[in-house]
């Protein structure tokens, strides 16, 4: 995809605030307790203290990446009596997640597989 291709599709975003967003996005998804939240919100709706149960993390640094998944539009929160509930967004989040886990079941996976044969 070239330049060109990329603002075709957002003829009216300046190129600096199209790449901020760009930057945003994938900056999201480098983290690693970001990715650890959003594989576990693939399995239904969590809590903050199931999360962190789960995740073994502190209640702090998940609400924190909480506050920027949903921020960035990757995870909605409903309120069930004193609970909020974090899920994936389904319009959008959800397809994308399920698209990566396809991309890197056959590519790679078989990448790490192949460097963890050589170690």
């Amino acid at each position: 995809m070239t330049e060109q291709d990329i603002s075709t599709h957002f003829d009216n975003v300046p190129k600096a605030k199209l790449y901020h967003a760009y930057k945003l996005f994938f900056g999201t998804l480098t983290s690693k307790d970001r990715l650890l939240i959003l594989n576990m919100l693939r399995k239904g709706p969590r809590t903050v203290n199931a999360l962190q149960k789960s995740l073994q993390m502190e209640q702090t640094r998940v609400s924190h990446n909480l506050q920027r998944l949903r921020s960035c539009g990757f995870v909605e929160v409903e309120q069930k009596g004193k609970n909020r509930f974090y899920s994936l967004n389904k319009k959008t989040i959800a397809p994308i997640m399920d698209s990566i886990g396809r991309h890197m079941e056959q590519y790679c996976l078989k990448i790490v597989s192949r460097h963890e044969h050589k170690q």
